[in-house]
């Protein structure tokens, strides 16, 4: 069975996923807010978070796509560190979280499904076990920046989608920087254009997943 591996994020009309300064009790950044705001009143993310009411729209829809989609999900540290405490005990997730580290932890179990592995080994061996826990959905690459530019540079990712928010930051993290040289083909799936968002999916075409990135 082939597991689609996705990253999914929001992302500044000028390139940005994060602002300025990203610590532990300041994790999207100074300036950042444009880049989540719009999601907050949807009542996908709002169920997801154990509230209820919100928008029911087609940005709503979306996220819920993402959310039963997705099997399992791979993050680094310092999105797990900064995301820990508002999480809770009931993380949004609902499915194995694989977490890429150099400290190791003992695994957490939540509620709701979502459990915590802290992989040591590298981001192919995170992959390999999020692939096996993941069933016949897809595996997300969720974050952070840093993260998910070693999946796109080692060719991992099949489909990228990308919810572009109306708004230039200026500064911040930059998803596309650092990935190296070479042409790297993509397929549009689908472009979705509402009021908060354009919503754009794109699929990795065969020349640019591992093994066969050009040089």
């Amino acid at each position: 069975m082939t597991v689609t591996v996705t990253a999914d994020l929001a992302i500044s009309l000028d390139g940005y996923i994060a602002g300025t300064d990203v610590a532990l009790d300041n994790p999207g950044g100074d300036g950042a807010e444009p880049l989540f705001e719009w999601i907050h009143n949807l009542a996908s993310w709002r169920e997801r978070q154990g509230m209820t009411g919100g928008d029911e729209n087609r940005d709503s829809e979306l996220m819920r796509e993402w959310f039963d989609a997705t099997g399992a999900v791979v993050m680094g540290r310092m999105m797990y560190d900064t995301g820990e405490e508002f999480w809770g005990d009931n993380p949004p997730f609902r499915a194995p979280v694989f977490v890429l580290t150099n400290r190791p932890r003992p695994t957490l179990v939540k509620e709701g499904g979502t459990t915590f592995t802290f992989v040591t080994d590298g981001i192919h061996s995170a992959l390999d076990r999020a692939k096996a826990a993941a069933g016949d959905r897809n595996v997300d690459i969720a974050g952070g920046a840093s993260t998910v530019r070693q999946y796109l540079r080692e060719g991992l990712v099949d489909e990228l989608q990308l919810h572009v928010v109306p708004a230039l930051l200026g500064d911040g993290l930059r998803l596309f920087e650092g990935l190296g040289r070479g042409v790297r083909s993509l397929e549009p799936v689908r472009v979705v254009d509402t009021p908060l968002a354009t919503h754009l999916k794109y699929r990795f075409g065969t020349a640019s997943r591992a093994g066969t990135r050009p040089s």
